[in-house]
C-alpha cells in the first residue's frame, strides 16, 4: 500500500472514465503516489464497473467518490492538480462544453477557473479523434490551459506514465528541488 499523510503532499485528482484501460488505473496511481501526490480517486458513473473500487480505496487509502456529496458529509480535500484518465471522447467534450451532468465533469469544469493544472489523457480510437467536434473540443481545452497528452489511442500497454510526466512533480517537490511546471 502506498498511503501517503493529509500533511505531505498535494492532491491529485484522478478522473477515471469508462474505458478498457481504467482496470488498470491502479498503476497511476502507484506512478502519482511515488511522485508525492496524495491520490483521490473521481470515477465517472459508468467507470465503476470498470475499475476495482477496494482495491483503489486500499490503495489510496481515500473512498472512491463518483458523486456530490450529501450534506452530512465530509469535504473531499481541494485538489491541487487533474489527471483525466483514460479519458472519454464523451467525457472530453462535456468538458469543454462545460457540462457538469456528473460529479466529476463538474470538478473538471471548474478546475481551469481556478487555476488547477489539468491533464487529460485520451482513449479515444482515430475514427472518434478525427471528427471535428472531438478537434474542436481539444482546441477549446486547450485554450482553457487544459494540457492534452497527444492521443495515444487504444494502446497497450496504456502510457500512463505521460500523465504524469505532463503534470510533473507534486508542488511541494517542486519546491524542495527549486522546479516548476507551468501549463502549456
Amino acid at each position: 500500500m502506498h498511503r501517503v499523510s493529509e500533511s505531505s503532499g498535494e492532491v491529485l485528482y484522478l478522473v477515471v472514465c469508462a474505458a478498457g484501460a481504467a482496470r488498470d488505473v491502479g498503476r497511476l496511481v502507484t506512478l502519482a503516489q511515488d511522485a508525492g501526490w496524495i491520490v483521490q480517486i473521481v470515477a465517472t458513473p459508468s467507470a465503476l464497473d470498470f475499475i476495482d473500487v477496494a482495491a483503489l480505496e486500499e490503495q489510496t487509502g481515500r473512498p472512491v467518490r463518483s458523486r456530490y456529496r450529501k450534506p452530512h458529509e465530509p469535504k473531499p480535500p481541494r485538489a491541487d492538480a487533474m489527471i483525466v484518465a483514460p479519458a472519454t471522447y464523451n467525457t472530453i467534450n462535456k468538458f469543454a462544453q462545460g457540462i457538469t451532468d456528473t460529479y466529476a465533469l463538474g470538478v473538471l469544469a471548474e478546475a481551469p477557473g481556478l487555476g488547477i493544472p489539468v491533464v487529460v489523457l485520451p482513449f479515444v480510437n482515430s475514427a472518434l479523434a478525427a471528427r471535428t467536434p472531438y478537434r474542436r473540443s481539444l482546441e477549446d481545452l486547450r485554450a482553457d490551459g487544459v494540457r492534452i497528452v497527444p492521443n495515444p489511442g487504444h494502446t497497450d500497454p496504456y502510457p500512463w506514465d505521460e500523465a504524469v510526466q505532463e503534470l510533473g512533480l507534486a508542488p511541494s517537490r517542486q519546491r524542495e528541488q527549486g522546479t516548476t511546471t507551468q501549463p502549456n
